[in-house]
């Protein structure tokens, strides 16, 4: 069977029908560090069922989160998903849809997203949410180039407390622009080193609650200073559960919001796919990116919806787009809005509530293991630790015990020297016995 139907000639006549001389003439966009200089160090072919062997091998090497005590976050968290979630989203008319184009006989999807956008901006305290975006850190990117297109101005205050690989994501994005990020150094209280950097060229500033630290703050005083040089302030959250008991970004003086969805809804899924959640003040809904879905009316008078405000820029003139990954994540969105349902407001606080009350156990059992020395006291579920040697080696050696202590920091910015710090999370998946096993392998590795 053949999966490449291009023959040599053939790839010629369309080489010469767009003026390039070779294949490789299709990349000079694309930097030289960032391109194979040869081929990939794979087999050239084999046959299904010797493919089939091969993969089924390297996932037995996968090990899931539910196979042992686990307190691994740092973006991305092991929450219980109920089956009806499961049962909802692979529903085909759900499961196999595709971007609502022809909105009229879509009717159920965009209900979906609309009951998803209303969820949203429920939870960030904020007026306008989009229908999701591809994930928490390209929704990031996605709103510093929109603050960025509504101040005029280019340059972008990262702080301190967010996350790496969030910052790294606005990075890649925003430099194709010609916006400047300014990344402060890793802090776990950096407030006053965000102010310090503000000026009057200042688009926005990214701040992250609770921050890659797990430290939850106040961040009214941060927006009034921010908004009082015309820049616009982005807050993100990576666990969405917090929504739940802390106050949202609206109330802190939001004009932006982004978030990772995955703690409701999705699974840890060995990293994706994931949802980002959009939202923002009104005066800014034209400049936000994606699509939004309104309610109306039909000529009979009758409750329908339909996609508003998303540009054919954003599909045929990319020049003139608001954004240009336009992924909306539509399943894991609905798998959100499920789950959401289900929740309901009052079950929502109970779940942040145990999650809070779950971070605080490992924290106190924490406290007991000498050598351990707590750098987050202000937190939700996730804090961070100070170790006495490396924490990466710290992990590997608790992992061959099938013990997952944490993500090293080391693992997120290997440049930011804190190499002895672990970032730890407990949720309500999270047990008495887990914290305990925890606390005794950690107390047995430093003892060594």
């Amino acid at each position: 069977m053949r999966y490449l139907p291009l023959t040599d000639a053939d790839r010629t006549d369309m080489l010469a029908a767009i003026g390039a001389q070779s294949i490789d003439e299709l990349f000079v966009d694309v930097p030289a560090s960032a391109r194979l200089a040869g081929t990939v160090d794979l087999p050239s072919h084999a046959g299904e069922l010797a493919v089939e062997r091969a993969l089924s091998a390297l996932a037995a090497r996968n090990r899931p989160a539910g196979a042992g005590p686990f307190f691994c976050g740092a973006g991305a968290y092991r929450h219980h998903v109920p089956a009806s979630v499961d049962h909802i989203i692979q529903r085909s008319e759900f499961l196999t849809s595709y971007t609502p184009y022809q909105p009229e006989i879509a009717q159920g999807t965009l209900q979906a997203l609309f009951e998803f956008q209303t969820q949203v901006a429920a939870l960030t305290g904020l007026p306008v949410a989009n229908a999701s975006v591809y994930d928490g850190s390209t929704a990031c990117a996605e709103a510093v180039m929109m603050a960025a297109r509504v101040t005029r101005r280019k340059k972008a205050v990262l702080s301190g407390g967010l996350h790496p690989h969030y910052a790294a994501t606005v990075h890649t994005l925003a430099h194709s622009a010609d916006v400047i990020t300014t990344r402060l150094p890793a802090a776990i209280d950096n407030e006053a080193a965000v102010l310090d950097a503000l000026d009057n060229d200042t688009a926005c500033v990214v701040v992250q609650s609770p921050n890659v630290f797990g430290a939850v703050g106040d961040l009214g005083p941060v927006a009034a200073a921010v908004h009082a040089v015309g820049a616009l302030m982005v807050v993100v959250t990576t666990e969405a559960v917090s929504f739940g008991l802390l106050k949202s970004p609206g109330e802190m003086g939001a004009d932006i919001a982004v978030a990772e969805g995955q703690s409701i809804g999705n699974g840890l899924n060995f990293g994706g796919p994931y949802v980002g959640l959009f939202a923002c003040r009104e005066p800014l809904t034209r400049q936000a990116p994606g699509r939004l879905c309104g309610e109306t009316v039909d000529a009979l008078g009758r409750r329908g919806f339909v996609l508003t405000l998303s540009t054919r820029e954003q599909h045929i003139r990319r020049d003139k787009a608001t954004s240009n990954i336009c992924t909306n994540s539509g399943l894991c969105a609905l798998a959100f809005t499920a789950h959401m349902t289900l929740l309901g407001g009052t079950g929502l606080t109970d779940l942040a509530r145990i999650n809070h009350a779950r971070g605080r156990a490992l924290m106190a059992a924490l406290e007991g293991v000498a050598g351990v020395e707590i750098l987050t006291r202000r937190m939700f579920n996730e804090f961070a630790v100070r170790l006495p040697r490396s924490a990466a080696e710290v992990v590997e050696s608790l992992a061959a015990r099938s013990v997952l202590a944490g993500v090293p920091f080391s693992r997120l910015d290997p440049a930011a020297g804190l190499d002895d710090v672990l970032i730890t999370c407990a949720t309500e998946m999270t047990t008495d016995e887990d914290i305990a096993v925890l606390a005794k392998a950690l107390s047995t590795e430093l003892c060594a």
